[in-house]
């Protein structure tokens, strides 16, 4: 996950940003940190089962890898329709402007975190240690740097947490390659479309087809593609249904929100209908939310309702949540167990992991993210005066 976990143009574009997608991004990243300390610490042996059903607890712990894949839908809404923002049209993408900014974007703060946990590695600090026969640091940089790390941990097994979670970002950093020369074909636009939507709706047969293995099945790259092939159709489609009826718009709407709560709470009702047509589903209804949000009832709807501040918050931070938020998760996992693992009030460290990452989250982006991409998109990619318009935030 990346840029979809993952992107933003800068703080001076914040009067630009989509409540909607912020909001959609912010509970992803979410879904994510309660997956990665619910493997740890699990809420269904916290006090919270006297008062919710397992089935819940669990979903809330377990929907990490699905939201993953609502990232992917909203990278690639965001980047194929920031492109027709800038350029007009897909097939006159500048792709050296395209590239220095993804690479100003995402660049270091990669390159600081393999930085940093290769010399924590070094160091034999536990919980960032490679270990696994098969494994070893040079090859573990050379996977999170070759876009390949997702392809090395099918084939040797799991890395550490921190590492582990590089996978989606490889993914996601094949694509911004790709998608300036898949651009090109953009002129024939039914063959364009015909194509997108076919890879878009190979998702149930490549993910099926690679049920042999676990993780490469989780973490292979034609999943992964179709899923932002569905964000690239849905910012096709963004400019037309902006102007449909303000009902509609708010029947799509309810329909994508459905869709996801299916999927994200009750799949193992749907599995046996669906099987992984489950993960389409959950692509398609979130193109749908995006596209919602897009429409005439952006501005007063569900995506700036009071109280959702701190979600859309996260959103705008999922990029530096995501890369930052496994060095709080093993620290609070360590404090929690030094001070007795009390698991019944377990909850209470979800608390604390929340804060702790968002403040994390934030400082990186303060400190790091923003100052490091500003500079180099001033050294590679100067904004001409005659450029056609801001683009919104995190694209």
């Amino acid at each position: 996950m990346s840029d979809s976990l993952i992107l933003r143009n800068g703080a001076s574009n914040c009067a630009t940003r989509n409540p909607g997608i912020d909001l959609l991004r912010g509970l992803a990243i979410v879904l994510v940190v309660f997956n990665h300390i619910g493997l740890r610490i699990p809420l269904r042996k916290t006090a919270l089962v006297d008062a919710l059903p397992v089935w819940l607890l669990n979903r809330l712990n377990y929907n990490g890898y699905e939201a993953v894949f609502v990232f992917f839908v909203i990278s690639g809404f965001l980047i194929a329709g920031n492109a027709l923002r800038r350029w007009g049209s897909l097939e006159h993408i500048d792709r050296r402007a395209f590239y220095a900014r993804r690479f100003a974007r995402i660049a270091p703060l990669l390159l600081i975190l393999v930085a940093v946990l290769s010399v924590l590695h070094l160091l034999g600090v536990q919980d960032y240690v490679i270990h696994r026969a098969g494994q070893s640091l040079p090859h573990a940089i050379f996977a999170a740097l070759g876009l390949h790390l997702n392809w090395y941990e099918g084939q040797t097994g799991y890395l550490p947490g921190n590492w582990d979670v590089l996978w989606s970002l490889s993914i996601e950093e094949v694509f911004y390659l790709g998608f300036p020369l898949v651009c090109l074909l953009a002129s024939w636009r039914w063959l364009f479309a015909s194509l997108l939507a076919l890879l878009a709706f190979s998702l149930p047969w490549t993910h099926a087809a690679l049920a042999g293995n676990e993780i490469w099945q989780e973490k292979a790259y034609l999943p992964g593609m179709a899923a932002i092939a569905v964000g690239v159709l849905g910012a096709l489609l963004a400019p037309l249904w902006q102007r449909v009826p303000r009902r509609t718009n708010r029947l799509l709407g309810c329909l994508g929100a459905l869709g996801v709560a299916s999927v994200m709470l009750d799949e193992s009702v749907l599995w046996p209908l669906l099987r992984d047509g489950c993960v389409l589903m959950l692509t398609l209804s979130t193109m749908c939310l995006l596209l919602a949000s897009r429409g005439s009832s952006t501005r007063n709807g569900w995506a700036t309702a009071r109280g959702l501040g701190w979600l859309r918050s996260w959103g705008r931070l999922s990029y530096e949540i995501y890369l930052s938020h496994m060095f709080v998760v093993f620290a609070v996992v360590r404090w929690f167990k030094f001070a007795g693992a009390n698991y019944r009030n377990g909850w209470l460290w979800y608390l604390l992991t929340l804060a702790l990452c968002w403040l994390l989250g934030a400082l990186v982006e303060r400190l790091l993210s923003t100052p490091c991409e500003r500079w180099l998109r001033k050294a590679l990619a100067p904004v001409p005066s005659n450029a056609r318009s801001a683009l919104p935030a995190q694209a």
